[in-house]
């Protein structure tokens, strides 16, 4: 995935998903925040939090992962996360899942770290395009012994629905989702940068057929209630007064008995 992000098609990819990483964790509250995977892309660096961690899944991600201004990293693996359960206020995925070698069972990790209405930000390649169909008709070349893959090998990129499908069965709401890459499957950055008025164009007209995908979800926790502060009401400045009476008045009422 590294060699590949550092082609044209794969910096052009980044390059989209960066920025939907830099506003979507923007005005995520919290204390905790954890990126799995893809050092590369600085998922957290537009975040406020002040713990943050990147859990590298390979020794060459934790090294790409040191630097001065990077958050400390781990080495662990997405399946089972070093993290105790329901103390991670924001989760960053980026093409983790399309990676992962058994994407449900990060998913469950996700569901089970996260607190309670606690968001995850999802990136990934989508096979329901340009460049999906290029590596589709790519596979069936290489079955013949010709032709070169277009994604990285290692990938089993996940469809759009198909994700959200597996968000609702772990009790996830999805809150926004965006496409972006509409650019041909092409290998050179000089045509590359041709096609970019596509970029506008696919948006406005085949939105869900975008290369790229970013999904901004939120864990539901059912029957759970979220309580706001409690403000304790102002003292009054003295006591409640007490109505005067009349003494005249009361004095000609006792003549009258």
């Amino acid at each position: 995935m590294r060699d590949w992000l550092e082609t044209a098609p794969g910096a052009y990819a980044l390059n989209w998903m960066q920025g939907q990483a830099d506003a979507a964790v923007a005005d995520v509250f919290g204390y905790h925040a954890m990126q799995i995977g893809l050092p590369a892309l600085q998922g957290l660096r537009s975040n406020r939090m002040p713990a943050q961690w990147l859990a590298a899944l390979s020794a060459g991600e934790l090294r790409a992962a040191t630097g001065v201004g990077r958050p400390p990293a781990l080495l662990c693996d997405s399946t089972a996360l070093p993290v105790e359960a329901a103390s991670i206020d924001l989760l960053v995925l980026p093409l983790t899942l399309d990676l992962s070698l058994d994407p449900h069972q990060t998913l469950r990790e996700v569901e089970r770290v996260l607190v309670p209405e606690g968001k995850v930000l999802i990136l990934g390649l989508n096979p329901a395009s340009l460049w999906g169909l290029r590596q589709q008709r790519a596979h069936l070349y290489r079955r013949m012994g010709i032709g070169q893959l277009f994604l990285p090998a290692e990938g089993d990129f996940i469809a759009y629905w198909r994700l959200r499908d597996w968000l609702r069965l772990l009790g996830f709401e999805v809150e926004s989702s965006a496409f972006g890459c509409y650019r041909p499957a092409l290998r050179t950055a000089h045509w590359l940068q041709r096609y970019a008025w596509l970029d506008k164009l696919g948006a406005r007209s085949w939105p869900i057929f975008g290369a790229a995908y970013a999904v901004m979800a939120v864990k539901r926790v059912r029957g759970m209630q979220l309580l706001g502060p409690v403000w304790k009401k102002k003292r009054a400045l003295g006591k409640k007064g007490v109505p005067a009476v009349n003494r005249a008045h009361s004095e000609v009422q006792g003549k009258g008995h």
